[in-house]
């Protein structure tokens, strides 16, 4: 079965671009030219990858990935931004939506499907949907319907969100590096921010409570045993 990628941008000429280069290799397309439509096309056509401008207008590419971490069937979508900005902060601002990478303008053909590649590869590894559901200090966590249940309250976490939680509950008292969890969570090839880390385990606190997870300084973090 092809993998699905919604390409949304308002730029009709990118999307045809990006859209030929795809459909060569054999995935499954569907477009989108703004936020409100993209959400729509996401709902229905349910993609593994959605690449989603940055800067569209009435509603902008980190609104909308916003929106779309809320539905629970879009949960193991990821989500590419592609951008001409490559300032820290615009990163920072797209891995607190929800993003899971980001692809710079330009695009060349090459490099832009070597990341989706890439990408798509951690679908299938990062977390093994046949693996057995955990439950640790009142936190159940299921890969089999990336379900997280906290005192019977049933939390919506994005596909990294909830790789990165799975990771650390699986081994209580374990401390994961900062390196351990990038090429587990992120893989080898695949380029984020120093600090995508912290922005998703911030995010996972904010769901779950600030005093399940551990900061190691300078190491990296491990689930409270």
């Amino acid at each position: 079965m092809a993998w699905k990628i919604l390409i949304v941008d308002d730029e009709p000429d990118i999307v045809e671009f990006i859209q030929y280069n795809l459909n060569k290799m054999d995935f499954e397309t569907a477009v989108a030219h703004n936020g409100d439509e993209a959400i729509a096309i996401a709902k229905s056509f349910v993609p593994d990858l959605i690449l989603l401008d940055v800067m569209m207008p009435q509603k902008d590419g980190v609104e909308t990935c916003r929106e779309i971490r809320k539905i629970p069937e879009l949960v193991s979508s990821f989500i590419m931004f592609l951008t001409a900005r490559n300032e820290e902060y615009s990163e920072i601002a797209g891995f607190e939506a929800g993003a899971d990478d980001y692809v710079y303008k330009p695009i060349k053909p090459r490099a832009l499907l070597s990341r989706i590649q890439a990408v798509l590869r951690r679908k299938n590894i990062a977390v093994d949907t046949d693996s057995k559901a955990i439950e640790h200090s009142g936190i159940r966590i299921d890969p089999s319907t990336y379900i997280v249940m906290k005192e019977e309250e049933n939390l919506i976490l994005p596909k990294k969100e909830f790789e990165l939680l799975y990771l650390l509950i699986s081994k209580p008292g374990k401390v994961f590096t900062r390196e351990k969890i990038l090429n587990k969570i992120w893989g080898e090839n695949v380029y984020v921010v120093d600090r995508t880390i912290d922005v998703h385990i911030r995010k996972i606190r904010e769901k779950i409570g600030d005093d399940l997870i551990q900061t190691v300084k300078g190491v990296g973090y491990k689930f409270v045993a």
